[in-house]
């Protein structure tokens, strides 16, 4: 009868060994891989145009590859209210990187540059927004400080008391005097 129920018994135990005893692979690390609709090419970094002369905001922009001048023009807050529209540049052209938009002024012939010196502290508003840099809103704030305060000791003062931006005033500066 041994004879009988040892080799079941035998065969039982080795499988039972084998099984505890066996060693589980090691598991492969998941590779994630991104769906093909999400893989997208890098965005393109865009042109650096300079935009000068009878705008609201002169200075230089980044905009997309393919944008053209009046896109240019948008980004620096569009045309101001001496800008000569007879002889704008061409609207639809496409912008080049490193290129220079100059929208010319019915003051200042091809730019808004003016030649003359405008004194701070006895120009009226007209005068004072015509100057590079300059805002209508800023130019009226300069006159009212300039009623109720007796005038500006410096130019300079046009960024430490109203608040000129910086590079407003590096524009406005040369064509200034107290």
């Amino acid at each position: 009868m041994l004879a009988l129920v040892a080799p079941p018994v035998v065969a039982f135990a080795v499988l039972t060994a084998v099984f505890v005893f066996q060693r589980p692979a090691p598991a492969a690390a998941p590779v994630e891989v991104p769906a093909a609709d999400t893989l997208a090419p890098p965005p393109e970094t865009g042109l650096l145009v300079h935009v000068t002369g009878a705008v609201a905001q002169p200075g230089i922009y980044r905009v997309a590859r393919g944008l053209r001048v009046a896109d240019a023009i948008a980004a620096a807050g569009g045309l101001s209210a001496d800008a000569d529209r007879q002889r704008l540049p061409n609207l639809a052209g496409r912008l080049k990187d490193g290129e220079q938009v100059r929208v010319p002024s019915i003051k200042g012939g091809s730019s808004s540059v003016r030649s003359t010196a405008v004194n701070l502290n006895s120009a009226t508003v007209e005068e004072l927004a015509a100057v590079p840099g300059f805002s209508t809103a800023l130019a009226q704030a300069a006159v009212d400080y300039r009623s109720h305060y007796g005038g500006f000791q410096s130019s300079r003062e046009l960024v430490t008391i109203l608040g000129m931006g910086v590079a407003e005033y590096a524009q406005a500066k040369r064509y200034l005097r107290v």
